[in-house]
């Protein structure tokens, strides 16, 4: 072996890739370690690496947007479950969402590119299902994304209205008017994500630094200038059960996980912006866990306090308002006080928004790199020359999210893309998961952050806990005789329906196209014999360098790397 050819081997990462046994990319020498790492899961290096460790915890963190998401989803949690909701339900449930952070983070670490959790599925359900587990994965996480950013917007929308409200009781808001500007919140959003990335880092750093104060500041208002007599509620009532379903008890805590799950669900941003972070296998899996848990202490803080500051929870779920935190807000607040504290949840709810549409762009983009979206994809897989981001991307997210904002105007109908967002980020979240821990058990290449001996049993409790909820989370509040087209929960449907078409069309057409993540850079094949591959001879005497080696440009028949 060559002195270039034992710096290469040296300089390959430890990732676990699409690409065959002692297969390597050409020039990896040359690289810096990201764009080795990248080169070694099949991909070349598109966008710059100007996001850090704590820029893309801000993105994460930004996306989840604690204040904001407990704000929108308040109907869920507070209203379906009481108090218990908002205490001993949050601390059961994060628990097993953290479980699924971990183990995200694992994956990570060994595979950080923008596909993300699609990536991972393919190459842990090996070269025969891999493109099938991709695909669902794929299409799942993205109708977490394109629902991500209209049901932020929606919420933020809401607030301002309900702010108007507030100051003008006479005012009730219409649908059309909170359709108008919903979109108007998200033609803002999409002009900001079709900015230069760095850009677009510091306007999420400036987001998040704003979401943290923001937070923080709520937390110290609500129990300090709080009315009533006494200020707080008993032990009792804060921890106990006031349940507004049909279902029994444990049934209506279980529901009320939908706030929850939810709020916990934007720590996967980091994942998507792994091409664009320095030293990516580190830093992505930290920004994971730590957008999580702090998440889920913060999130606990703020929840304990509803907990024990709300006077009467019927009263906030059926306000004339529309939107119960802001019920919530007038009821134990002096009403500036109230209004500056909406003002402040508005502001995160907007950063959130825009945090959503970044993470979506780059996961539409990801995607259609491997032809996922079909004919479409050669669109939206291009970087803008003169940003360097995936514009097209970004406005192709816009179009189907304004689309689906029109489920406003269908009652109850809208309550189906937070579901959504729920539903089908777990999916994707956990789909990778299933497969390390049946599948591949041992064999997986960790990369430098795992769990070491705690990898199986978090994989283990993630992958149950979301078998448990998916069904729970297409339960309609009521049942039975109460149960009208108003009360419908259509979760089963809004989501149910296009992943039937999904698969339908894999079997039928797209298993002929669709293999998989595509391997785009070049790269040589050590003289290997692998089937399916073709390869280009070269001349004797080769040195082995990237242009002296048996080249081969983009092949998807690949036997992966575990």
């Amino acid at each position: 072996m060559t002195a270039h050819e034992q710096r290469r081997e040296s300089h390959t990462p430890a990732v676990t890739t699409v690409f065959a046994e002692g297969d390597l990319p050409d020039h990896i020498a040359e690289m810096s370690e990201d764009e080795a790492a990248l080169a070694a899961l099949g991909y070349k290096q598109e966008f710059k690496r100007e996001f850090s460790a704590w820029t893309t915890f801000a993105v994460s963190f930004a996306v989840m947007g604690l204040l904001p998401s407990i704000a929108t989803t308040m109907w869920y949690g507070l209203g379906y479950a009481g108090p218990a909701a908002n205490t001993w339900g949050w601390l059961l449930s994060v628990f097993f969402i953290l479980c699924v952070a971990a183990s995200m983070a694992e994956l990570a670490s060994s595979m950080p590119t923008s596909g993300g959790l699609y990536y991972a599925a393919a190459v842990l359900a090996g070269p025969k299902y891999g493109p099938f587990a991709a695909w669902i994965t794929g299409w799942s996480n993205w109708f977490v994304q394109v629902t991500g950013a209209p049901s932020v917007d929606y919420g933020c929308a809401a607030m301002i209205l309900a702010a108007a409200s507030i100051v003008n009781p006479e005012y009730i808001p219409t649908d059309y008017q909170t359709f108008l500007l919903t979109v108007f919140i998200m033609l803002t959003h999409a002009c900001i994500s079709s900015m230069p990335t760095l850009w677009i880092a510091n306007f999420n750093s400036v987001g998040t630094t704003i979401n943290l104060l923001c937070l923080l500041i709520v937390i110290i208002i609500i129990p300090t200038a709080a009315m009533g007599d006494p200020k707080f509620n008993s032990n009792a009532f804060a921890w106990g059960i006031q349940n507004s379903t049909d279902w029994p008890d444990g049934i209506a805590v279980l529901m009320s996980f939908l706030s929850i799950i939810w709020t916990m669900s934007g720590y996967d941003a980091s994942f998507h912006l792994s091409e664009e972070c320095s030293n990516a296998s580190i830093a992505t899996p930290r920004s994971i866990v730590m957008t999580a848990a702090s998440g889920s202490v913060l999130g606990f803080v703020l929840n304990t306090l509803i907990a024990y500051t709300v006077r009467d929870v019927t009263e906030v779920i059926e306000s004339d308002l529309g939107q119960p935190f802001a019920a919530y807000v007038v009821q134990v607040l002096p009403q500036n006080i109230a209004l500056a504290v909406l003002a402040m949840t508005i502001v995160c709810a907007y950063s959130m928004g825009q945090g959503c549409m970044v993470a979506a762009s780059r996961v539409c983009f990801a995607y259609a790199r491997d032809d996922c979206f079909g004919i479409v994809s050669r669109p939206l897989k291009k970087v803008n020359r003169y940003t360097l981001t995936p514009v097209n991307a970004v406005w192709f997210n816009t179009s189907i999210g304004i689309v689906l904002l029109l489920l406003i105007f269908g009652g109850a109908a809208i309550d189906a893309i937070f579901s959504i967002g729920a539903i089908a980020a777990y999916v994707a979240f956990t789909t990778p998961i299933f497969l390390k821990i049946v599948f591949v058990g041992n064999k997986f290449r960790r990369g430098p952050w795992h769990l070491g001996a705690l990898s199986l049993p978090s994989g283990i409790a993630a992958c149950c806990f979301v078998v448990v909820m998916l069904p729970i989370l297409c339960f309609p509040s009521a049942s039975g005789a109460d149960l009208t087209l108003d009360e419908m929960n259509w979760t089963a449907l809004v989501y149910g329906a296009p992943m039937l078409f999904v698969v339908i069309w894999f079997f039928v057409d797209a298993h002929r196209w669709f293999k998989g993540p595509k391997i785009n850079i070049e790269h040589h094949m050590l003289h290997q014999q692998l089937p399916g591959v073709e390869g280009v001879e070269v001349p004797s005497g080769s040195d082995g360098s990237g242009k002296n080696s048996d080249v081969e440009r983009g092949s998807i028949h690949k036997v992966p790397s575990i």
